[in-house]
């Protein structure tokens, strides 16, 4: 198998099957996760979102949009979520794809990745501004304090929705796509933005990174990109290693520093 051309890795077909509890409590040391799929509709399209939260916090929280790869939402973004939930957040992953449809095959994947990144960017930012309007909506979230992570393709995906000009304190894109079709659209931007990405990421041209950088500084955006070094793309997605994928390798050291970095941003935007 091989990653395509823009490097949206799924994090390992054969690892991440797609499997939805209709609802599901996790006992943790802060207290018990409410987790719950959730239907909810962009337009006429129906989309299948999943929530987190820790049912021991009283009042409202931050909320943490998460936005899938080129998979869909899998195992993966929901242990993310819940994980987020365990830190006080509430963890709602956006469903950029549509009910049902999950691909899992690589050059599915592919395919249906490009629908949005490569070739409809403005319903890419109307499918993830749904989800992020669905998170908000919830009476739990502080709707003052927002924010979005994203990998891969939902690394891209959240740079979009910054770049749509919503309402939020940040973005974190992990080993995303950094390019844009409209440059400009970097103006709209107001809230902070975090890249972490891998300092050998194959899929991360010198162009793009160029190109980004540029655009955060003629748009008096407030930025910070971190390299890890050695490691590749899909470097937070430990079910990468099975697959053997050529650029694609999971990095214990730089997903911890990716969380933890992660973790100090928000720190800073919701304080």
């Amino acid at each position: 198998m091989d990653t395509d051309a823009h490097g949206y890795y799924a994090g390992g077909m054969k690892g991440l099957l797609y499997t939805v509890p209709v609802l599901f409590c996790a006992m943790t040391m802060q207290g018990t996760i409410h987790t719950e799929t959730v239907d909810y509709q962009d337009g006429k399209t129906t989309l299948e979102g999943y929530l987190a939260y820790d049912d021991s916090i009283s009042g409202k929280r931050p909320g943490v949009l998460v936005v899938h790869q080129w998979q869909g939402i899998t195992d993966y973004e929901k242990m993310r979520a819940q994980q987020l939930a365990q830190l006080g957040y509430f963890a709602f992953c956006a469903d950029i794809y549509g009910k049902g449809v999950r691909p899992q095959t690589p050059q599915d994947c592919a395919a249906e990745a490009g629908k949005f990144r490569g070739g409809d960017r403005k319903l890419l930012r109307e499918r993830v501004n749904a989800g992020l309007d669905e998170l908000k909506g919830d009476p739990l979230v502080d709707t003052h304090r927002v924010a979005a992570i994203g990998y891969c393709f939902g690394g891209t995906t959240v740079l979009e929705l910054a770049r749509s000009g919503a309402q939020l304190n940040g973005v974190v894109s992990f080993h995303g796509g950094l390019d844009s079709p409209n440059p400009a659209d970097g103006k709209n931007i107001k809230c902070k933005v975090l890249v972490l990405a891998g300092a050998d990421d194959p899929f991360q041209s010198q162009e793009n990174l160029t190109a980004f950088e540029n655009e955060m500084r003629n748009s008096g955006v407030d930025w910070q990109i971190v390299f890890y070094g050695g490691a590749v793309h899909a470097f937070t997605q430990p079910a990468v290693d099975k697959e053997n994928l050529n650029g694609a390798k999971y990095n214990e050291k730089a997903d911890k520093r990716s969380w933890q970095a992660m973790k100090d941003f928000f720190a800073e935007i919701f304080k």
